[in-house]
């Protein structure tokens, strides 16, 4: 594609055009998937992007933007050719509001420098993907990231007050107020929330903040049974415990990272499978309180080990391996990682069906995820599968996963999105009413549909 009338219109911005500095723009982390763009940049401003987007519509330049580049469904590849935009230079704090607990920050900010630079002020932006030390605001606020503390916290939405949009038409906009309550009007704020770059470029965000928690305390449980592994989930947030996350890890899949980031962690010898239970708040005593009330839990679901953690090397090295899993299980093998979710109570049920569905295709598959709100990341390694196997028949054990995602009053992603990877299972959970309303929704915001092409809505 000719996209030279963009430099030719505006030759001061700074440009990417050879093709070794448009390779990293090619990639993100989602399976082994690369699209060369045209063209790219990272423009330092909203009015910079503004520009280019007018142009852009007017010619009909497809235009992705990427944030960090560490999506799993691939909604930053530039698949249609095109500009690729980056924000990864709009990376300034702006402003950190103590009276009103929020903070204005462009959307290239990486989600640890917001949390770091806020917790100078003893105050916390809780929505922490597994990537949190190297994806950006932006990003997570495209895809709806989550994260192991929304059992107690939420997950971004709930965090997001404003947001500074440019449209394709080159128009820039708030989307709404910076107030806890607004009730005016259509919510355009939340519509952006998981729009994944296909109504707008984000660049700016107010979100919420809340005090920062002083104490955390870990508990492990080790399992023999994934079905009971699962079903103590259930039975933990029935009862009075409230945790602030509970994370589902397969053993092999600790084994992958243990070995990858060279992290010591305590496995237990029968043990398929460990929930990873933290707790926080203000007082170390209320939080001990806290965990001796679920030994008794775990004990009558069959834990064969419960351990807490007995200092903080040994909590962040326990958060380092959960974190590290999907990132370590992709050098094992080429993989695909499902991103299912289904109403928590029903986590054994799916858990048991990933499980029946690989052995009938013939896979392996690593699951860990946020088992606190229901969200299980199912990694499929490919290992000695063909390629012809792997592009043709793994798919349909993949639709049956998400089947029963749908079965079990489910969907097929709960954080990572539908991008590109996921668009040819939509017609599991959406109906042909579905996709008008969205195309109906898109075509206003992008009536040239330059904006993110080739994904799951044209």
């Amino acid at each position: 594609m000719d996209c030279s009338i963009l430099i030719s219109k505006l030759p001061d911005l700074p440009w990417i055009t050879d093709v070794e500095n448009l390779v990293p723009f090619s990639k993100d982390y989602t399976e082994d998937l690369q699209f060369l763009p045209d063209l790219a940049i990272a423009p330092t401003s909203a009015d910079d992007i503004a520009k280019i987007l007018k142009i852009c519509n007017q010619f009909n330049i497809p235009v992705t933007t990427r944030g960090a580049g560490t999506g799993l469904s691939g909604a930053a590849l530039p698949v249609a050719g095109g500009v690729v935009v980056s924000t990864e230079k709009l990376d300034k704090i702006i402003q950190i509001d103590t009276l009103n607990m929020q903070a204005t920050v462009e959307t290239g900010v990486v989600n640890a420098h917001l949390k770091e630079a806020v917790a100078a002020y003893g105050l916390s932006y809780p929505p922490d993907p597994a990537s949190f030390g190297s994806c950006s605001i932006g990003g997570n606020i495209a895809h709806g990231a989550g994260g192991p503390r929304a059992v107690k916290y939420g997950i971004t939405k709930d965090y997001i007050l404003n947001l500074e949009v440019v449209l394709p038409s080159g128009e820039i906009i708030w989307t709404g107020s910076n107030t806890l309550k607004n009730s005016t009007g259509f919510n355009l704020t939340q519509l952006m929330i998981g729009s994944e770059g296909m109504l707008g470029i984000i660049t700016k965000a107010v979100v919420k903040l809340v005090p920062l928690p002083t104490q955390e305390l870990l508990l492990l449980a080790a399992f023999d049974s994934l079905t009971q592994c699962a079903k103590a989930v259930s039975a933990v947030l029935q009862s009075s415990v409230k945790p602030a996350a509970i994370e589902l890890m397969e053993t092999s899949g600790i084994e992958i990272s243990m070995k990858a980031t060279q992290t010591s962690f305590p496995l237990v010898k029968g043990a398929t499978c460990y929930l990873l239970f933290s707790f926080d708040g203000f007082q170390g005593d209320d939080l001990f309180t806290e965990i001796e009330k679920i030994y008794p839990i775990l004990d009558e679901l069959g834990a064969i080990d419960i351990m807490p953690s007995p200092n903080s090397d040994t909590a962040n090295d326990w958060w380092k391996v959960r974190r590290a899993i999907g990132e370590t299980v992709k050098q094992k093998s080429i993989y695909k990682e499902e991103d299912t979710v289904v109403p928590r109570y029903s986590l054994p049920e799916l858990l048991s069906e990933v499980k029946r569905i690989g052995e009938k295709y013939g896979f392996e598959s690593v699951c860990y995820g946020h088992a606190g709100d229901g969200n299980l990341h199912v990694n499929i390694l490919k290992n000695e599968l063909s390629d012809d196997y792997w592009n043709h028949e793994v798919p349909k054990g993949i639709r049956e996963i998400f089947e029963c995602c749908k079965k079990l009053g489910g969907t097929i992603s709960g954080e990572h999105g539908i991008g590109y990877s996921q668009k040819t299972y939509l017609d599991v959970v959406f109906t042909p009413t579905h996709f008008q309303l969205m195309k109906g929704i898109k075509s206003v915001f992008d009536p040239n549909g330059i904006l993110n092409p080739g994904k799951w809505i044209r």
